[in-house]
């Protein structure tokens, strides 16, 4: 161990339902090796409580965006996603997340990559992880970024400025295509299921088929050792039908119970990321669901309350509230998707691996 840890210049954020830490890439170490043991060292990592780093000791607070400026035309900023495993040695970008994606845009205002503009500022951002762009809107009254607001999103207790995100050609973004099998239904273990990537890479079965109710609480659902196993000889055989490989080590696909929704929202979910109940829902994962409820044959079609229009609005129901989703629509494929978030600066400083 060196005497003189790495650090680096560091902003934890609130960003959505997650937390996570931001670099700018040229903070950070230049070599993939250095670069990925700073960050699990920098988290905890692997600890059940992440006691000797900054991580939450939960998926959704162990995350880390890698931001720089982009040289690619129209786009403002290049991200890159990463995954640190809690308990595990391990990190991934297979995926992308929407949630930390949320937070690049003031980082990248703040620190300077990109202009405030009078009153809000649209970012242009790359999603390195899935190839693909969105623009998030930054509240940015007298050309500053502002996090207070009288925005509220299910998941968080406190109120924030908005954060308009808006997605476009997700379509097959890590798979290679919505439906990477070609079919809106595939029988896996004699379930059900659909197999979907419109941002983020999701099997959807629905919960009556493995005895659940689809209200049941994340401890609940964490608890059923029986329910987790069947989920992930599912998942294990998803991944190579999704063009995903072997998924053992990976985080992705994630794995999403539907039911009828229960509480005037479209449909009614409980998402597993992948071995952990979810306390919502992944904006990406939301959208993935969402376009699954306007498949004619898919499980979640059958379950959804879901007037198809050139515009459809879902409420998508998770155990801690509800997530907006807006498609745009046309011939009955998903052009666009747009969420809203909030963010919230925690820290700017520096953090010190080892």
């Amino acid at each position: 161990m060196s005497s003189h840890p790495f650090s680096a210049p560091c902003m934890w954020m609130r960003s959505g339902t997650s937390k996570g830490a931001y670099f700018l890439r040229k903070d950070l170490p230049e070599s993939e090796q250095a670069c990925e043991q700073f960050l699990l060292s920098m988290m905890g990592t692997p600890d059940p409580r992440q006691i000797d780093g900054i991580g939450g000791a939960d998926p959704l607070a162990s995350k880390v965006a890698i931001v720089e400026s982009s040289k690619r035309e129209g786009v403002d900023v290049d991200y890159l996603f990463q995954q640190v495993f809690v308990d595990q040695k391990l990190i991934s970008g297979k995926q992308n997340c929407g949630n930390i994606l949320a937070g690049v845009a003031p980082f990248a205002i703040e620190r300077g990559l990109v202009e405030a503009q009078e009153g809000q500022t649209s970012v242009r951002i790359f999603m390195e992880n899935t190839q693909q762009v969105a623009t998030v809107t930054v509240q940015t009254p007298n050309k500053q970024v502002t996090y207070a607001g009288d925005c509220h999103i299910d998941g968080v207790p406190n109120i924030a400025a908005p954060l308009a995100v808006c997605f476009e050609d997700t379509a097959g973004s890590t798979c290679g295509a919505l439906l990477p099998t070609g079919n809106e239904v595939d029988v896996i273990d004699g379930v059900s299921v659909t197999l979907i990537d419109n941002g983020m890479p999701v099997v959807v079965l629905r919960a009556q088929d493995f005895g659940l109710t689809g209200d049941e609480s994340r401890e609940q659902l964490d608890d059923n050792a029986e329910l987790k196993q069947r989920l992930e000889s599912i998942r294990l055989q998803a991944g190579p039908m999704m063009n995903l490989g072997d998924v053992r080590e990976l985080s992705v696909p994630k794995m999403t119970l539907v039911s009828a929704p229960q509480y005037g929202g479209g449909i009614s979910t409980r998402t597993f990321i992948p071995h952990r109940c979810h306390a919502s829902i992944g904006v990406l994962g939301a959208v993935s669901v969402a376009s699954a409820c306007i498949l004619n044959d898919a499980p979640a079609k059958q379950l959804a309350e879901v007037e198809i229009e050139k515009q459809i609005h879902i409420d998508v129901e998770h155990p801690i509230g509800k997530m907006s989703v807006v498609l745009d629509v046309e011939q009955n494929q998903v052009k666009s998707a747009a969420i809203l978030r909030t963010a919230r600066k925690l820290f700017d400083g520096t953090v010190f691996g080892l």
